[in-house]
């Protein structure tokens, strides 16, 4: 068995040889990056994009309603887990990286760790037979599609 003395020296060689040594509290101060507005031509730009241009490297979560067509007045869990793992897969293959929860049998949330990509992810949720509404930032985006019925 090993001596206090030997476990001792094994910790500290353990420390020295460590080499995270980034400490948690470190990795909290950490600030999203700063978008430099002075580059972009902003005349130009929608308030959309704009929003788009600051939110880059940004956590976004958007909340995305779902309803089965065949009985659009029923919430079907099933249905909607199945549809959602089916459209992050889908933006996955487009390069845009985005994590699902269900937070009820009809709505869950997309959380974006780059919030400039959910603004195409709205676009094609928007697009979607099962989508109804897309709130994002304060704003509310109903399926045109639905509208037109």
């Amino acid at each position: 068995l090993l001596s206090d003395a030997d476990l001792e020296r094994l910790y500290e060689e353990w420390e020295k040889n460590d080499p995270d040594d980034d400490d948690d509290d470190e990795l909290e101060k950490r600030k999203p990056p700063v978008v430099d507005l002075k580059d972009h031509n902003l005349k130009d730009k929608s308030p959309e994009e704009l929003l788009k241009l600051t939110k880059k490297g940004q956590t976004l979560m958007m909340f995305v309603n779902v309803r089965n067509p065949k009985a659009p007045t029923e919430k079907d869990r099933s249905f909607t887990e199945k549809r959602t793992e089916l459209w992050r897969s889908m933006l996955r293959n487009n390069h845009i990286i985005c994590q699902v929860f269900l937070i009820d049998d009809d709505r869950a949330i997309f959380m974006f760790p780059d919030g400039s990509q959910a603004f195409e992810a709205k676009d094609f949720l928007l697009q979607q037979d099962e989508v109804t509404e897309v709130s994002m930032e304060g704003q509310q985006y109903t399926n045109k599609k639905k509208e037109e019925l």
